[in-house]
């Protein structure tokens, strides 16, 4: 929001209208300058985020589809190690109850 810059009647008596008006218009200038210096910066500033926000969650999207490609295997993994313990303790019952 630009802020209007007023300058005291007195110090327009001293310089004259020409003069405070020239300088309240080079001050103008000066910090519509400044504005646009700086609404160039946050701009950047908000591109850079921006790209650095989109690679990761690119990175953190590819990190999650490789966790859930590994979950069926895990699963099969789980499913075969029961399977075999299993065989491995009923065997063992069966071998103790037969030695009985």
């Amino acid at each position: 929001m630009p802020v209007a810059l007023r300058l005291s009647r007195r110090f327009y008596d001293k310089f004259g209208d020409d003069i405070v008006n020239e300088l309240v218009e080079l001050l103008n200038q000066v910090d519509n300058s400044y504005r646009s210096e700086i609404r160039e910066q946050i701009d950047l500033s908000f591109a850079r985020f921006d790209a650095k926000l989109e690679q990761r969650l690119a990175e953190f999207k590819l990190d999650l589809k490789q966790e859930f490609r590994l979950e069926p295997r895990l699963a099969e993994l789980k499913a075969e190690l029961i399977k075999w313990m299993f065989l491995f303790w009923a065997g063992t019952a069966l071998g103790g109850l037969l030695l009985r």
